[in-house]
């Protein structure tokens, strides 16, 4: 029974992971975009993998937690209340591709 329990929990963190991947094109596209397809206020550029790479060096935990509280002129939670941590993960990826 254990055992049936441990699978069904790591077949819904894969399952959250994979939504959250999907749908990160379409969270970035409404809460994101706006500055990160510009570099508006210092915000690195989607597809600029230079910008990305040193930020990408400090780990992601440490981007989720900067991307939850703000930075520099990016406001708590980048504008998307909601999202998760898996969420954050995938508009992060996103952005660095």
């Amino acid at each position: 029974m254990k055992k049936l329990a441990f699978a069904s929990a790591v077949f819904a963190l894969g399952l959250a992971a994979t939504t959250a991947n999907a749908e990160a094109p379409a969270k970035y596209n409404m809460y994101c975009v706006g500055c990160h397809s510009t570099g508006a206020a210092g915000a690195p550029k989607t597809g600029d993998k230079a910008a990305w790479e040193a930020r990408l060096a400090v780990g992601m935990d440490a981007l989720i937690a900067s991307s939850k509280k703000g930075k520099n002129a990016m406001p708590p939670m980048g504008l998307c209340a909601d999202c998760s941590d898996d969420e954050f993960k995938a508009i992060i990826e996103f952005m660095a591709k």
